[in-house]
C-alpha cells in the first residue's frame, strides 16, 4: 500500500525555463491541492492543455479535509476517480447529537433510496490528493511541475505573466488565464494586493487523528458539554485505515503548543473512549493540530485574467464540511466555462458568471458556517442558555430539532439567480429548478441493464434529458435534433420502477426536456420545447444572449 504522506515528487527542469521569452500556455493553475487538481483534470478532459504549479513536492500532511459530500463524489466520478475514493473511504449518512451524556437528536442525510453515491464519505485528504495526482498523470495535457513557486505576476489585457521560482532559478510563464487555487494563505492573492474579509472566531480547536481497534457504528457523533470534556464540544468521525478524527473545542485561552503535545492529547482521548464504553482500548496518535478559523471571502473571485477558487477565494469553519467540497464545486463550475471561452464557443463574459455564481455559493456557505459556529461556541451567557434550552427541548419536541446546529452539512448551492438560467415558461413541481445540480436516479439503459442517470451525463457538452415515450417524446426529440447544436441526449423512460423514480424527481411527463450545463446544473426545462427554445437557452447559458 502506498504511504501517500511519505511521497516526495521529483522536481524536473522544463524547456520553458530556457526560453528567451516567457513560454505561452492557455491555462496555468497555481496550487496542486484538491481544487487545483480537480480544475486541471477537468480542463484536460475538455482538451485544454494545463500547466499546474505547486510550491513544494508533497501531499498534505495529516487528514485535514476528510468529509466529501455526495455532489463532490459525483464530480469525481466525472473525472474518472470517484469509484476509487468511495471504495477506500468510509461511507456514512447518519449523525447523532448528544447533550451532556444523552443522545437528543438523530438525523439521516440520505433518507431516500435510488442514489448511487452515499451522502458522505470520510477519506483523509492525502488519499484524495494522491488519487487525483495519479489520475492527472494519465492525462498528457496536464504538465504538473513540483517545486515551482510563483513569486510574481503581471496582468495584461490578453493574459498574465508569472515569475516562477525553482531550485534552479527563476523563469517566466505567460498564460491566457490563471487559476488561483493556492489555499487560504494564497500567495497570488497577496501578490495582487487583494484580501479576504470576514469574521475571525476567537476559539481554538484540537484535531487529533488516532488509530485504534474499536468497532463503532459508521456515523457522525457530536457532543455538546459532555462529562468527559465539560463546557466544550467534541466531534468524532471514522476514517479509512482504522483511523478516527476527534475534534476537541479548547477555548480561546488554550496554548496551541501545549495542547498539541501527546501527553496532553492522550487524557482527552482516554476520557472520550471510556465514556462510550471502550475502557482499556489502546490507541495511537497519528497527527494533531490546533487551529482557529475564520468565515471570510474575497469581494470578487475574478480579477482580470486571474480566477480564484477554493480556500484562496473563501474560507469557512470546518463544521459542515463546506471547505473542500465548495472548492471542488468551484472548479467544477469554472472548468467548462474556461474551456468554452478558450475554444471560442463563448465570450469572455461567461467567466463573469463563474464569479457571480460561486460568490453566491460562498455567501451561503459562510452564512451556514457562521450560524453553526455561533451555536457550537456561544460567546455570551444568554447565547449559552438559549443553546442549552434548545438541546433540552430537542429530546421531546420535533420543532426544536430544526434549531440544533452542529454544522449544517454541505449541499450544492442552488443557483436560482444565475444569469445563465432560462426562466420557466411551464409549471413544474419539485427541487430540479433552473440552477439546481441535477439529481441522480436509476436509469434503464438501451440494453435493459440498470445504470445511473448522472453516469450517462459524463460528457463535455450540454446534455438534454428527454423523458417518456410516445408522440410527445418524439416531437421533443425532433426539436433536440433540429436545434443546430451538438447535444448529448439521454432518454429517460419510466417503464420500470427504476425509471419512474427519475420521472418523479424531475416532475416529468412524456416529452419533458431538461437541459443540463456541462457541470450538470439545470439551466432550462420545458414540457414541450421547440428547436428555437432549446437553441436560445443554450446561447443564454453560454452568455451569448
Amino acid at each position: 500500500m502506498i504511504d501517500y504522506q511519505s511521497l516526495r515528487f521529483d522536481y524536473e527542469r522544463h524547456a520553458d525555463q530556457d526560453a528567451a521569452t516567457p513560454a505561452h500556455h492557455p491555462v496555468v493553475i497555481v496550487g496542486a491541492g484538491p481544487v487545483g487538481l480537480t480544475l486541471a483534470i477537468d480542463l484536460a478532459l475538455r482538451e485544454i492543455p494545463v500547466v499546474l504549479l505547486d510550491n513544494d513536492n508533497t501531499l498534505s500532511s495529516g487528514s485535514r479535509a476528510i468529509c466529501f459530500a455526495k455532489r463532490t463524489l459525483e464530480v469525481f466520478d466525472r473525472l474518472g476517480c470517484g469509484d476509487r475514493m468511495v471504495d477506500k473511504g468510509v461511507s456514512w449518512h447518519v449523525g447523532k447529537v448528544f447533550f451532556h451524556d444523552e443522545q437528543v437528536y438523530r438525523f439521516d442525510l440520505l433518507p431516500e433510496p435510488g442514489h448511487e453515491r452515499p451522502a458522505f464519505i470520510n477519506l483523509q485528504q492525502y488519499y484524495v490528493e494522491g488519487y487525483l495526482v495519479e489520475r492527472a498523470a494519465t492525462l498528457p495535457l496536464i504538465d504538473l511541475r513540483w517545486n515551482n513557486k510563483v513569486t510574481g505576476i503581471e496582468q495584461r489585457d490578453d493574459g498574465a505573466v508569472l515569475t516562477v521560482e525553482t531550485p534552479e532559478g527563476d523563469y517566466r510563464l505567460a498564460a491566457d488565464y490563471v487559476g488561483a487555487c493556492d489555499g487560504s494563505r494564497s500567495n497570488l492573492r497577496q501578490l495582487l494586493g487583494l484580501e479576504a474579509k470576514g469574521r475571525v472566531f476567537r476559539d481554538r480547536f484540537l484535531i487529533a487523528d488516532i488509530t485504534m481497534d474499536a468497532q463503532l457504528p459508521t456515523e457522525r457523533r457530536f457532543w455538546f458539554d459532555p462529562p468527559f470534556h465539560p463546557g466544550q464540544s467534541v466531534l468524532l468521525h471514522k476514517q479509512a485505515d482504522g483511523m478516527w478524527r476527534v475534534d476537541f473545542q479548547l477555548g480561546w485561552d488554550a496554548d496551541p503548543v501545549e495542547e498539541r503535545k501527546p501527553e496532553n492529547i492522550t487524557p482527552r482521548v482516554r476520557a472520550l473512549l471510556d465514556s462510550i464504553g471502550f475502557e482499556g482500548v489502546q490507541f495511537q496518535i497519528g497527527w494533531a493540530s490546533v487551529y482557529t478559523f475564520a468565515c471570510q471571502r474575497m469581494e470578487r473571485f475574478r480579477h482580470g485574467r486571474v480566477l480564484f477558487a477554493g480556500d484562496s477565494a473563501h474560507g469557512v469553519s470546518p463544521f459542515g464540511a463546506r471547505g473542500a467540497n465548495s472548492g471542488v464545486q468551484d472548479a467544477d463550475n469554472l472548468a467548462w466555462k474556461l474551456a468554452a471561452v478558450l475554444k471560442g464557443e463563448a465570450p469572455d463574459a461567461l467567466l463573469d458568471s463563474y464569479a457571480s455564481e460561486r460568490e453566491h455559493a460562498a455567501d451561503e456557505n459562510i452564512l451556514n458556517s457562521t450560524r453553526a459556529t455561533d451555536f457550537i461556541t456561544p460567546k455570551s451567557e444568554v447565547s449559552r442558555l438559549f443553546r442549552d434550552a434548545v438541546l433540552e427541548l430537542t429530546k421531546r419536541h420535533a420543532f426544536a430539532r430544526t434549531l440544533v446546529n452542529s454544522g449544517r452539512l454541505s449541499v450544492p448551492a442552488v443557483l436560482r439567480d444565475s444569469p445563465l438560467n432560462t426562466p420557466d415558461a411551464d409549471t413544474f413541481e419539485g427541487a430540479m429548478v433552473p440552477g439546481a445540480a441535477a439529481a441522480d436516479a436509476p436509469l434503464v439503459r438501451a440494453d435493459g441493464r440498470i445504470g445511473w442517470l448522472l453516469r450517462e451525463c459524463h460528457v463535455a457538452q450540454f446534455t438534454a434529458l428527454l423523458f417518456g415515450r410516445g408522440e410527445a417524446a418524439e416531437r421533443s426529440l425532433q426539436a433536440l435534433k433540429s436545434c443546430d447544436f451538438p447535444l448529448h441526449v439521454v432518454r429517460v423512460e419510466g417503464a420500470t420502477p427504476e425509471g419512474e423514480l427519475a420521472t418523479q424527481r424531475y416532475d416529468a411527463q412524456p416529452g419533458t426536456v431538461y437541459l443540463l450545463r456541462p457541470d450538470q446544473h439545470v439551466c432550462a426545462r420545458w414540457r414541450q420545447p421547440t428547436a428555437a427554445d432549446i437553441r436560445t437557452a443554450i446561447d443564454h447559458a453560454l452568455a451569448k444572449a
